[in-house]
């Protein structure tokens, strides 16, 4: 493991992820806080990347470490979400989500084993994917879960905006593997 101010930044941001789930869980007033501390999560994920472009300090293991985080907070807040709001308008997008997240992590680590990580690189799809998912989750954990409330109901637009920019870039994603997938459909022994 690498130690450098980014990796430390990430470490931090991960740190910060039970204490921003018992906030929330468990203090009175933690709607509020817990979405500050989210928002605070969410800055470190610009701010490692930032550091270590700056610092020229881009390691393997901060490149490995930061994707992790970023699913870790964002997997834990929208758990979080869903089961506080415990509704089906919530719950889709949050899977629809949760589900993406899972099936492009396992892409990306197959396109490594095959040398081909680049062709699944971040895009600026996934970029505001990301940047709508971050705004709606701070909306949804800053407000108590009541569906018929203005700012919830803005939290709810913009996660479904999310889960489809979501879906578009693991569509994306998907499209420009395909050719490598198939090719090692061929070469599998085991298929």
């Amino acid at each position: 493991m690498e130690v450098n101010l980014p990796n430390i930044v990430t470490g931090a941001r991960i740190a910060l992820i039970p204490i921003f789930a018992m906030v929330y869980v468990f203090a009175d007033t933690g709607h509020w806080l817990a979405a500050l501390l989210f928002a605070a999560a969410a800055f470190t994920d610009w701010l490692d990347g930032y550091l270590a472009r700056r610092l020229d300090q881009t390691t393997p293991f901060g490149a490995f470490l930061d994707p992790v985080a970023d699913k870790l907070i964002v997997v834990t807040a929208l758990v979080l979400l869903i089961g506080s709001h415990a509704n089906l308008w919530l719950t889709i997008p949050g899977v629809v989500i949760i589900g993406r997240e899972i099936v492009i992590s396992a892409l990306r680590e197959w396109m490594s084993e095959v040398n081909r990580r680049g062709l699944v690189a971040a895009t600026w799809i996934g970029k505001l994917k990301t940047a709508l998912q971050m705004l709606s989750i701070v909306i949804l954990l800053a407000n108590p879960p009541m569906l018929g409330r203005p700012w919830v109901i803005i939290g709810y637009i913009l996660l479904y905006a999310a889960a489809l920019m979501t879906l578009w870039s693991m569509v994306s994603y998907l499209r420009a593997a395909w050719p490598t997938l198939l090719d090692g459909l061929k070469h599998d022994p085991t298929a």
